[in-house]
């Protein structure tokens, strides 16, 4: 599996190469499993595109085409500076990495943006980020879930987005999961 191929079009999103070149690393250290599940095991939380086989990878494609579109918006991206908006392309690419854990499991894992933080953490040697660019990624990764940051007891395990920056990674994917916004898809891209 080319997963660098997969995800072609959102590299080249990123406009920095030294931060496209990381987000391919993080890509290949992703889990196969990521690239063919469901982005909902139930079905209950994504609109049809992002289910079935490779519904995950889709989710993501369009979460990430989401924020293209509004970072290159003057009225809504302009307050961002251009290495801003890459990393938060690349948050968005690899936000539901560990979606099911870091082995394979069943159901969706809560804590998944507390996993893919620590993913990116324990990879720090292979990457070429400042430690500020690696605390960036992993608080939007970590917030992503937005105000659903309580575990099934009622227990808050997951931080709220605070700053714009994590309060947009937030948005891109909350867009992504309704079921009222449908992203059409041929071949594995969206259709134009």
């Amino acid at each position: 599996m080319n997963k660098i191929k997969i995800f072609e079009e959102e590299l080249n999103y990123i406009k920095n190469e030294e931060y496209r070149k990381n987000a391919e690393i993080l890509l290949n250290l992703l889990p196969d499993y990521f690239f063919e599940i469901p982005a909902s095991s139930t079905g209950k939380y994504h609109p049809s595109y992002a289910l079935g086989d490779g519904g995950l990878v889709r989710h993501t494609k369009a979460a990430a085409k989401i924020a293209y579109e509004l970072l290159n918006n003057k009225s809504i991206g302009g307050i961002f500076k251009e290495y801003e908006k890459d990393l938060i392309i690349i948050s968005l690419i690899i936000h539901d990495g560990l979606k099911s854990g870091i082995d394979h499991e069943k159901y969706t894992r809560f804590d998944h943006p507390l996993l893919i933080s620590q993913f990116v953490k324990d990879n720090k040697e292979k990457l070429t980020f400042k430690d500020e660019e690696i605390e960036f990624i992993c608080k939007n990764v970590e917030s992503h879930m937005g105000e659903w940051n309580t575990d099934y007891n009622g227990n808050e395990v997951l931080p709220l987005p605070k700053n714009r920056y994590q309060k947009f990674v937030h948005m891109c994917d909350f867009l992504a999961s309704r079921k009222f916004l449908e992203v059409p898809f041929e071949k594995g891209k969206i259709i134009k």
